[in-house]
């Protein structure tokens, strides 16, 4: 059988394949509990997060999401032969050495990272480079499982004191600015780190990722897309800000920033997605369903073809990722306390 075709099972040959299937995903479930053991410290605190800061409250969705995008490509997933990919430990190696690192230093960021890109990393060495690719946008859509943003956050408050202050004098409102802080006849105004708008931000970036790749085929149309999701939620917060200054004119700043407490919530956020998403909806050029390779691609991809001469038993492959999984166990136990 051509190599292109290997990987791709016929009619008669459903049993065998639903059989490869069941048990590539038995030893991935092993392969997942144990890197999520190993890493089990990193996952209580961005569960922890997520659960108990509002800012991350979005992250929530993102397991949601993931297995959505999955279970969309379930009858072409049952149509491919998951196949060990050695060259997928390289990508595991990886990661750990990034879960590594990030404890050591003590830098939550790349330790939560290197948490999640294991799962990602497991799943290619297991499964191969065509399933890879059919999964290609749920597997990578796992970074947004990892809270980040915080180190944008001080220029995002300039900049938004920057659009209230020129919006305060546009309207005739007297006010003077002092980096964050706003000076108005009804009081002082502080753009303070909740206010910024980052993590509304990094929501809007992955909503609009999970868009371009289900809705655009065009890479043009996919740019435009991204940037508006970058653009709009900065201004639309410049101008949040800004409402909140000139009401506190008229209401006092107490009522006006209780109000805008109300509004910036969900309210304020899902208002801004129907803005982007009621304006781009007639350039969609496809169903979710169709996103990504298709059936025909994995069969007539020469690159795939040759990725794939790089295959492996599983079950070594399964023992390689434990080994490494009690490697790094080992290595982590041994650094200082950070």
């Amino acid at each position: 059988m051509p190599p292109d075709r290997a990987a791709l099972a016929d009619p008669p040959m459903a049993a065998t394949r639903h059989s490869e299937w069941r048990a590539a995903l038995v030893r991935l479930s092993l392969a997942a509990l144990a890197l999520v053991a190993l890493a089990s410290r990193e996952w209580g605190e961005m569960l922890d997060i997520w659960w108990n800061i509002d800012s991350y409250s979005h992250i929530l969705l993102i397991p949601a999401i993931i297995a959505w995008l999955v279970w969309i490509r379930r009858e072409d997933a049952a149509q491919v032969v998951p196949r060990g990919w050695w060259p997928g430990l390289a990508a595991l190696a990886a990661a750990l050495a990034l879960w590594l690192v990030g404890r050591y230093t003590d830098l939550n960021l790349l330790a939560h990272a290197g948490a999640v890109a294991m799962l990602p990393a497991a799943a290619l060495a297991l499964l191969g480079p065509r399933v890879g690719a059919l999964l290609a946008l749920p597997l990578g859509f796992a970074v947004f499982l990892v809270p980040f943003g915080d180190e944008i956050v001080p220029p995002l408050q300039y900049l938004t004191a920057e659009m209230a202050i020129a919006l305060t004098h546009m309207v005739g409102v007297p006010a003077r600015i002092e980096g964050i802080y706003i000076h108005t006849p009804a009081g002082l105004f502080i753009v303070a780190e909740a206010c910024a708008g980052v993590h509304f931000l990094i929501a809007m970036i992955a909503l609009g990722v999970l868009t371009c790749f289900t809705s655009f085929t065009s890479w043009r149309r996919r740019a435009a897309f991204m940037v508006a999701c970058v653009v709009v939620p900065i201004l639309a917060n410049g101008i949040r800000a800004w409402a909140t200054i000139y009401i506190a004119q008229f209401v006092g700043a107490e009522a006006a920033g209780g109000f805008d407490h109300i509004v910036y919530g969900w309210i304020f956020f899902g208002l801004v997605v129907a803005l982007i998403l009621g304006v781009a909806w007639r350039w969609f050029e496809r169903e979710p369903e169709d996103a990504g390779w298709t059936l025909e691609e994995l069969r007539r991809s020469a690159l795939l073809a040759v990725l794939e001469r790089h295959s492996a038993p599983t079950r070594a492959l399964l023992l390689v990722i434990l080994a490494l999984a009690a490697l790094a166990a080992t290595l982590a136990f041994g650094l200082p306390a950070g």
